[in-house]
């Protein structure tokens, strides 16, 4: 029974941290955040790049 418990403490932290550290990405916004900075690198990288499109 002393191992049931222990597992159930662990797996309840687990979850406790893992709630906390998605309000904090929730409150911040910090998901659009990374997306805007990775949007911002790969166009710097597509815009370097020369085209040949052909109408």
């Amino acid at each position: 029974m002393k191992e049931f418990f222990k597992v159930l403490k662990v797996v309840l932290g687990i979850l406790v941290a893992l709630c906390i550290v998605l309000f904090v990405v929730y409150f911040w916004n910090l998901d659009q955040k990374l997306m805007e900075w990775a949007y911002r690198r790969v166009n710097t990288i597509f815009d370097r790049k020369k085209t040949d499109i052909r109408f």
